[in-house]
């Protein structure tokens, strides 16, 4: 399989034919967290993920949606979402569409692209499981040991804190995110660059920050990080380029991208160094390649965000990162950070030097645990 198709990311599978529909469940399940996670933004004991089942021919493809319940993070939630799936985008569902047909049709629904991503995800699986292929290669992409990063919420002490980054070093993860909030941030992670001096250490504020504390977060400088994510608002990309002009530590953007047009922008303005792509908040795989493939053109490096998700969401993840614009440690950890356990099989785990395998089969590779889905699930409901 070549990569001839990461000169126009995305194309390999957008060309696909949906095919065959047979049936649509909607589900929403409840996983408890191992541990509470703390951003600056808010701080969830569960993970409840909307989740969209598609059958066709014998086959089933899986897509999850990366909304919370709450609007604290992002405007849409997994009610909005719900809603938005099952009055507006499904009805645009046609079998002899292609899938980059049917994009171009979401295109009317303005927004909601957590909507959009798990309907273009679930159908991405179908497509890859009915051709027998796995996901990666639908995408047009080669298998590969993708590298693996950890991110760890605000603890209350910096004793906890300096115990998670231990065990996540002695797991063997190639890259630790903090984050990090006004009144808790520069000595916390002084306290874990001292312990740990050679790991590879970044930051992630979520937007908690205004450009008047530039001259407070400059004193990240002195730290060697290999990056502060999302310093300020997620709609000031101008901000942030001004910012990234005052510090020498490398802005990364996250949550300002929403969009092919937003990372050229930022990148136009010098806005970024780094650029996280999260495909389930971007509207799909096929968007977060386009933006990845736009950011190695113009030599911002590129890695793939992560939003808690269960082992479906996570698959995905792993697939997308097998494109080789992918080219630092992303937010993809061991299911047992999270879960006891997951609705999926098999977990993700560290394998050798901390590398992650790509899991063997069709489509994403992983297979729902339906004992596991019956015990986590709210509701569910057939909408087609």
């Amino acid at each position: 399989m070549t990569e001839a198709s990461e000169r126009s990311p995305g194309t390999a599978a957008a060309e696909r034919t949906i095919g065959k529909i047979d049936r649509i469940e909607e589900r929403t399940v409840r996983i408890p967290f191992i541990s509470p996670f703390s951003t600056s933004t808010a701080t969830w004991a569960v993970k409840q993920a909307l989740l969209l089942r598609i059958e066709g021919d014998g086959f089933t493809g899986w897509g999850e949606c990366v909304a919370d319940p709450d609007p604290f993070y992002a405007p849409e939630t997994t009610t909005s979402a719900s809603h938005i799936i099952r009055q507006f985008l499904l009805p645009l569902l046609e079998s002899e569409l292609t899938i980059a047909e049917l994009l171009v049709r979401f295109e009317r629904v303005r927004g909601n692209r957590m909507a959009k991503a798990t309907v273009e995800n679930a159908l991405l699986d179908l497509v890859a499981r009915r051709e027998g292929i796995p996901l990666h290669e639908l995408l047009g992409f080669r298998r590969k040991p993708i590298p693996s990063g950890i991110s760890i919420g605000i603890h209350d002490s910096a004793d906890s804190l300096l115990e998670a980054v231990g065990e996540a070093v002695r797991a063997g993860y190639h890259r630790v995110k903090l984050k990090i909030r006004r009144g808790c941030d520069i000595e916390r992670v002084a306290a874990v660059r001292a312990r740990f001096p050679r790991v590879a250490l970044m930051v992630d504020a979520n937007g908690d920050y205004s450009l008047d504390d530039a001259v407070h977060l400059a004193r990240l400088d002195a730290l060697g990080l290999t990056m502060i994510e999302q310093p300020l608002s997620d709609t000031d990309i101008r901000n942030h380029s001004t910012l990234q002009q005052m510090i020498e530590t490398p802005v990364c953007l996250d949550e300002s991208i929403h969009s092919l047009e937003d990372a050229r922008t930022a990148i136009a303005l010098n806005a970024c160094k780094v650029l996280n792509v999260k495909q389930g908040r971007v509207g799909g795989l096929i968007e977060a390649m386009r933006i990845a493939g736009c950011a190695a053109h113009h030599g911002i490096p590129v890695w793939s965000g992560g939003m808690d998700e269960t082992g479906i969401g996570r698959a995905m993840n792993i697939h997308l990162q097998t494109m080789s614009a992918f080219t630092l440690p992303g937010d993809t950890s061991e299911t047992r950070r999270y879960f006891e356990r997951d609705i999926v099989t098999p977990p993700v785990v560290l394998g050798e030097g901390g590398f992650i395998a790509i899991p063997e089969g069709a489509g994403t590779g992983v297979e729902i645990d339906l004992e596991a889905l019956e015990e986590f699930t709210l509701r569910s409901e057939w909408i087609r």
